[in-house]
């Protein structure tokens, strides 16, 4: 029988990276969702405070197999 994938949209954010916040991003979804096959990074935005990035966040979409 072939698989069916499902696409999920979330965003998540961290003080670190883009790249931590993608995980993130996966460790919070991995909470409620089996499967994770692969995430995809829609758009970058990033919180400015004092001349600094404090916040880099992300769009992505996270898709899994359905049981």
């Amino acid at each position: 029988m072939s698989k069916v994938v499902k696409v999920i949209e979330v965003l998540a954010q961290s003080d670190k990276s883009w790249e931590d916040a993608a995980q993130n991003a996966i460790t919070e979804a991995s909470k409620s969702v089996r499967n994770i096959k692969s995430i995809y990074i829609k758009e970058k935005s990033a919180k400015v405070t004092d001349n600094k990035i404090s916040k880099y966040r992300i769009t992505a979409k996270i898709s899994f197999v359905i049981d």
